[in-house]
């Protein structure tokens, strides 16, 4: 490995760069769509769009901050968190999450005049849970992936979609577009959904996955990466689903401005594929650059703080 990886993980650890220097990185394309890429997802938003969310928004312990429930797509019922600002309410932004899900807001994103949404996606901890989903990262990545119509990502692209819904109707005067922000599983469901969502005006992806699952099950990896890779060299068929849930692919579609923050470094999900995505955007970008992703690291807090002003501005602007 290269310095400061070789110092900092060890001379033992895999090199999760997996031979790529930034220039080799920004260089890394996206697969061609699937025939019927563009009417699957044009089919599934127009199924999103009718759901009637009937969300719900309790005040919380904390001021400014709600408990929420909403519907999502095939009556799964959703929960999270929605801050509203002390004065006004001028924007509005969705939340995803990573494998991890999520247990509490961020208080970082609690952003002046504006509405944000942290919405769980289907099967995941802590509001998300649903009886049949797996909740576990490895399982939930296999679930339904037969086929493009019972894939899980599918659902949980619907439940981005329904989540604007929610938060919108929830707001007495909804600002005309919605923001998104998501890192790793929320940053690869988000670049799957933003291309087909006009509500949405601006998305920022951190650590992005499923961009460029060709190249991805290529590569070693930990976590559910790992799993979908030794899935399809035992039912290599899962390889044409894939392809209907390819981030990077989705992100040639993006036509709104975007940030994304892509690792050099992953142990998880592979820069290749995490750069795969930014690439594949057409227009206007941002890049913020990490030493690292899902791993501790000496620079970590450094970039955690330029990360977070990076996505506060964008969401901002």
């Amino acid at each position: 490995m290269r310095a400061p990886y070789d110092a900092w993980f060890g001379p033992d650890a895999f090199d999760a760069t997996h031979g790529y220097d930034l220039d080799a990185l920004l260089a890394v394309g996206a697969p061609d769509e699937p025939a019927g890429f563009a009417e699957f997802w044009t089919a599934l938003h127009e199924r999103a769009l009718a759901v009637d969310t009937a969300p719900i928004a309790r005040p919380a312990d904390v001021p400014g901050w709600h408990d929420v429930e909403f519907t999502s797509l095939d009556g799964v019922r959703l929960g999270g968190w929605l801050w509203l600002p002390p004065v006004g309410v001028e924007r509005a932004v969705v939340v995803g999450h990573g494998y991890g899900g999520r247990d509490q807001p961020d208080p970082g994103l609690a952003l002046p005049g504006t509405a944000v949404l942290f919405a769980a996606s289907r099967g995941l901890p802590t509001r998300g849970l649903v009886p049949g989903i797996p909740s576990v990262g490895a399982e939930h990545v296999l679930h339904g992936i037969e086929s493009a119509a019972t894939y899980v990502h599918g659902g949980c692209v619907a439940d981005v979609w329904c989540a604007a819904s929610a938060l919108l109707a929830l707001l007495p005067s909804p600002p005309s577009r919605v923001g998104y922000a998501g890192g790793s599983f929320g940053g690869g469901i988000g670049a799957l959904a933003l291309p087909w969502d006009d509500r949405f005006d601006r998305g920022a992806l951190t650590v992005p996955s499923f961009g460029n699952h060709d190249l991805r099950l290529a590569m070693p990896c930990t976590g559910s990466g790992g799993a979908v890779r030794l899935h399809v060299a035992e039912h290599p068929e899962a390889r044409e689903v894939l392809r209907f849930f390819d981030a990077a692919t989705a992100a040639r579609r993006l036509r709104v401005p975007m940030l994304v923050a892509p690792a050099l470094w992953d142990p998880a999900v592979p820069p290749p594929g995490q750069f795969a995505v930014h690439n594949a955007i057409p227009g206007d970008k941002e890049l913020v650059a990490l030493a690292a992703g899902h791993t501790e690291y000496p620079d970590r807090a450094a970039d955690d703080e330029r990360l977070r002003a990076a996505v506060r501005a964008f969401l901002l602007s």
